[in-house]
């Protein structure tokens, strides 16, 4: 190796002294860093938030926290929950088994027909009004029927009096047959035109009654306590009776009503779940209109046959004491509880 290689590989050469100043410095900034993550861990506690973790019979963690602020919080909850009414209180989800979408049906929905071809002449409801059980909502013309009942009324009077006439005439003969002025011939004729006249005053009786029946019905009241739901007519509107087996047309039904406070909720379960539901079985029942409202409700009917096209049953729930928020074929959920 020549001079001139020599000197340049000196310059290469890193002195001794640089090299323990160089490694002083790297540790004086490890050291530094290390003071400033002890002193962040100090400020920020992450560890002051939990509590003692314990592992529950299902194999889960379960963390108990103590900190103040959420002691206040769950206490509050405790407070609002114990003065909470009946239709607000919330089982723990332990306790449900199954939650099904169902919808809010009447339990009765009647719709009122006429017994007869008839015309309506006065209507006194309209949707949304309560009736009571007796009350007049619907009158038909009746003047065809009241002439009816004026006809069938003097034909019972004129069988009446036939049957009076036909007594006295009987009697008569009778008291002349003890004086040999009268023969048993005419006895006998004078009974039988009695019992006559009296088989003409039941079938007159029966056609006045008949007669009175239909001009009744002309006049139309309210089966229950409810609330109408529909009104399908209107006055000098032509109305027929409900055939069975065919379609209901427009006009042959005048309203229908239904009771408001007996509210059910029909659900399809699974054929899978049917296992989990028993007959008067407890319930929770949370319409989707209002969410944080819940009933109680219990299993009222489980349908006897299944729908083998979609593998379900049909189950009714009834709702313990509805309120004005329950409103009829609108969605609701239902949580079943065990027993």
């Amino acid at each position: 190796m020549n001079e001139e290689s020599r000197a340049k590989v000196a310059q290469l050469r890193i002195d001794p002294a640089d090299r323990r100043r160089s490694t002083g410095t790297v540790k004086l900034i490890f050291i530094s860093v290390v003071v400033l993550a002890v002193i962040a861990l100090l400020v920020w506690k992450p560890w002051a938030g939990e509590g003692q973790r314990t592992v529950n019979g299902k194999g889960g963690t379960l963390v108990a926290t103590s900190t103040t602020g959420k002691t206040a919080a769950q206490n509050s909850i405790a407070a609002a929950t114990t003065d909470s009414p009946t239709n607000s209180v919330r089982p723990t989800d332990d306790h449900v088994v199954l939650t099904v979408n169902g919808y809010i049906i009447n339990r009765e929905r009647i719709e009122i027909s006429p017994r007869f071809l008839g015309m309506v002449k006065w209507i006194g409801v309209k949707k949304g009004d309560a009736v009571t059980n007796g009350q007049v909502v619907v009158t038909l013309d009746d003047t065809e029927y009241r002439a009816r009942l004026m006809e069938a009324e003097g034909q019972l009077h004129a069988a009446k009096a036939a049957v009076e006439r036909d007594e006295l005439s009987y009697e008569r003969i009778k008291n002349l047959i003890r004086t040999s002025i009268e023969t048993q011939q005419s006895a006998d004729n004078a009974r039988l035109a009695l019992e006559a006249d009296r088989a003409n005053l039941k079938s007159a009786q029966g056609t006045y009654d008949l007669a009175k029946t239909y001009v009744d019905w002309c006049v139309i009241r309210s089966p229950i306590n409810g609330v109408v739901l529909e009104k399908l007519v209107n006055p000098d509107e032509l109305v027929m009776p409900q055939s069975f087996g065919g379609t209901r047309g427009p006009s042959t039904a005048l309203i229908a009503v239904a009771d408001l406070k007996d509210l059910q909720v029909e659900i399809d379960v699974n054929e899978a779940d049917l296992s989990k539901i028993s007959l008067n079985q407890k319930c929770r029942v949370s319409p989707e209109a209002y969410p944080d409202k819940t009933y109680e409700g219990t299993v009222a009917e489980i349908a006897p046959e299944a729908d083998r096209a979609k593998g379900t049953l049909q189950i009714k729930v009834q709702i313990v004491n509805p309120d004005k928020y329950l409103t009829p074929q609108l969605s609701a959920k239902v949580d079943f509880l065990k027993d």
